[in-house]
């Protein structure tokens, strides 16, 4: 694989062109080949064009930023590829969860479902308690729509 290996200071790029293996990390410094520099301050390049040649008909493959480096030096023919992820579509869909999750009917539906289901189940249990339940019920439903707003 033709691939960027940085070097150079802290806050100051600079990059080989290296051949790595495709499973080799960029820093580990094992590299097959060095083909050339880049500094992406200056925009200075030095490159063996004759090698890349040579290592992309071998089957080497370059990453995207390496392909658009060479497509924009006339190295090799294509089109760019989009180096970077692709952000728009994922925020079109987080954007419409959102509201669908911001409104309240559906979390307020709940404990109302709730609130009956517990006090069947305390007048199934015991008939005495059944009595009870209702009078503790009432102050728990005043209770939790107040928490949610506050949520």
């Amino acid at each position: 694989m033709i691939r960027f290996q940085r070097i150079g200071r802290t806050n100051d790029p600079a990059f080989r062109i290296a051949v790595l293996e495709k499973e080799r990390a960029a820093k580990a410094g094992n590299i097959v080949e060095l083909l050339g520099t880049y500094n992406p301050r200056s925009k200075a390049l030095t490159l063996n064009e004759e090698s890349v040649k040579e290592w992309i008909a071998k089957g080497a493959q370059p990453t995207d930023s390496i392909r658009n480096l060479l497509i924009n030096k006339g190295v090799i023919e294509g089109k760019k590829v989009n180096a970077l992820p692709k952000k728009t579509p994922q925020v079109k869909e987080v954007a419409g969860a959102v509201p669908a999750a911001a409104e309240a009917p559906a979390p307020e539906a709940a404990p109302e479902v709730e609130a009956p289901t517990e006090a069947e189940v305390v007048a199934e249990a015991e008939p005495a308690l059944a009595e009870e339940a209702p009078a503790e019920a009432a102050p728990a439903e005043e209770e939790k729509p107040a928490e949610t707003p506050a949520a």
